[in-house]
């Protein structure tokens, strides 16, 4: 495996391999047995709401050569929750999604013209609990092009993809903290040009990370 403390690169085959060795190990979504991850990592005292909404993410991993990317997008600031900030296409649940999976995949469409079509599904991340009462479950999925995007403008600013290998340097990793709502809170934070990705969506990227450079799972 080429991932190292000190190197981001990973192969998408490496990747793929890594997520198929994990299905059938790994408990159902929301599920008790499931981890979770979330803003309460970094900021140990920080309460937990009772009454967390079910959401999904899609992580999507680029399939460019050389270097495979993450496509994110830049959240129009006039939205009730996360408004101007860098994430992955999602939201909450709705009626008509049975899976987490569905949702991420209904509102990659939605938001960024991403038919599912064009995404191969591999995988899944740890829960996400974030501050504002989300329950996040980020799926991993595969995007080959070409393909194109057309960003809802009620919701998204902009569309645009960083390399993975960057995203996986530790070099990379930041803690960062701020004043919110009158109290300090940690997050994790990495800058990409002029884009700074924070928060919840840093720390699922810390989460592919970590998985990552865990031991391979015996087959």
């Amino acid at each position: 495996m080429k991932t190292s403390a000190h190197d981001g690169s990973v192969t998408l085959e490496e990747l793929i391999r890594r997520f198929a060795a994990l299905n059938g190990r790994a408990p159902d979504a929301h599920s008790p047995a499931m981890a979770t991850r979330g803003d309460h990592d970094l900021n140990p005292g920080m309460a937990v709401k009772s009454d967390l909404c079910p959401a999904a993410v899609l992580v999507p991993i680029v399939a460019r050569a050389p270097v495979p990317t993450i496509l994110f997008t830049l959240r129009t600031a006039n939205l009730a929750h996360h408004a101007g900030q860098i994430s992955f296409p999602g939201g909450h649940m709705e009626a008509g999604d049975v899976l987490p999976v569905d949702a991420a995949l209904r509102e990659t469409e939605e938001e960024v013209g991403l038919h599912r079509r064009h995404i191969r599904v591999i995988g899944r991340l740890d829960r996400y609990i974030t501050r504002t009462g989300f329950d996040v479950t980020p799926v991993v999925g595969l995007l080959t092009p070409p393909f194109a995007v057309a960003p809802d403008p009620t919701e998204v600013a902009d569309v645009f993809e960083v390399p993975l290998d960057f995203l996986l340097d530790p070099v990379n990793h930041r803690r960062h903290s701020r004043s919110v709502e009158g109290e300090l809170r940690h997050f994790y934070a990495i800058h990409w040009r002029d884009y700074y990705i924070w928060g919840a969506t840093a720390g699922m990227l810390m989460n592919l990370y970590e998985f990552l450079r865990r031991a391979p799972v015996s087959t």
